[in-house]
């Protein structure tokens, strides 16, 4: 039972891969489901209909259950780009083909036609809201033609005309209501994916001074290192900190700490090139990445943005406050990585403080 039940899982997580978005992957699970019940309840038919000894109804549901299982078949294959979405269009493609016949052949006894309220929770699934509505509303097109042609030509049964009108005023609204819940889905799907979008950036932002916090510019770093080890480019880092911070903090309160913070932060980012990215690594402590960057460049932008921070008149509250900067520098290369990078700007930030602040370190061709 057990062995059966695991077959069963694996069989609906057909071409299902880590990849895949959920919403992909949660498609070919369903797939593999219809694709299951469809080729089941098919087969199983069709034998009924062979001994009953009708041959062209066994012979179309049997080649629609061959249809329903090829769909899942084709998940099997790697190779197959797309192949959730070609899948799709089998399972819903034969499902439609089977109604039609179902409808123009009455089925058993003249019961085909109620197997149409399937069509219209399976086309929203697979098309969407506008793809579906425009399946169904083909779909209806050629049933309408095949209910009220004159004389019941297309019909090889008859149905009352209080039958059909109550078949279509039914199927219609059922497609109203499917129509509705999967507007209601996609606008929550939205507003889902739009909060989860929030909540990552602020995960990955400072919210005072909208820079990258450390867990964003960790990402950051990460990729810039790999693609300056591909590509054999020189990389550097910045570790900056605000001289006497606690002082600003202590003598004209918290609110013009995060003011400064933030006006330190604009120019911060009006300094940088394109490339280049800034963030807020801790309290008032800033990294700075610069690709394509050797050291000795890295000190001249240094040295530029500690000038620009000296030279700014900082007014809070109608009051000036002098703040400067200290910076300490470090390549990024295979001698170095991110971390030990990191590490050593450190390690120069704390002598440039040590040597009395508002300092860039190391010097060119000194250290």
């Amino acid at each position: 039972m057990k062995s059966l039940v695991e077959r069963f899982e694996r069989y609906l997580n057909t071409g299902i891969k880590p990849e895949h978005t959920s919403e992909v992957n949660r498609q070919i699970f369903v797939a593999n489901l219809f694709s299951f019940i469809g080729y089941t309840i098919t087969f199983l038919m069709g034998i009924s209909a062979f001994v009953r000894a009708n041959y062209i109804l066994s012979f179309s549901l049997l080649l629609a259950s061959a249809l329903f299982y090829f769909s899942h078949y084709i998940l099997k294959f790697d190779q197959i780009n797309n192949a959730h979405k070609i899948s799709s269009r089998i399972v819903l493609s034969c499902l439609l083909i089977l109604m039609i016949y179902l409808v123009k052949t009455g089925g058993y006894h003249q019961t085909g036609p109620l197997w149409m309220y399937i069509v219209p929770p399976v086309a929203f699934f697979f098309g969407g809201l506008r793809r579906g509505l425009m399946t169904i509303a083909g779909f209806v097109a050629i049933v309408i033609v095949l209910l009220f042609y004159p004389e019941d030509s297309l019909l090889t049964v008859t149905y009352t005309y209080e039958f059909k009108t109550r078949l279509l005023y039914s199927f219609l609204t059922v497609t109203s209501l499917f129509a509705f819940y999967e507007y209601s889905r996609q606008e929550s799907y939205k507003e889902i994916q739009e909060l989860s979008q929030k909540f990552e950036r602020q995960a990955r932002q400072d919210s005072l001074t909208n820079l990258p916090n450390r867990r964003g510019m960790t990402k950051h770093l990460e990729y810039e290192f790999n693609r300056s080890q591909r590509s054999k480019q020189d990389m550097s880092v910045l570790l900056c900190d605000i001289d006497h911070f606690k002082k600003i903090n202590d003598t004209y309160g918290h609110d013009a700490g995060d003011c400064v913070l933030v006006r330190i932060s604009d120019i911060f980012q009006n300094s940088l090139r394109k490339q280049d990215i800034v963030a807020r690594w801790g309290g008032e402590e800033f990294l700075f990445m610069l690709p394509e960057t050797h050291a000795q460049e890295a000190y001249i932008l240094a040295e530029k943005i500690r000038k620009k921070i000296s030279e700014h008149a900082f007014t809070v509250n109608e009051k000036s406050i002098n703040v400067t900067v200290s910076i300490g520098i470090s390549p990024v290369n295979d001698d170095y990585s991110i971390e030990q990078a990191i590490n050593l700007a450190d390690h120069f930030l704390y002598q440039a403080k040590a040597h009395g602040r508002n300092k860039s370190l190391p010097e060119p061709n000194k250290g």
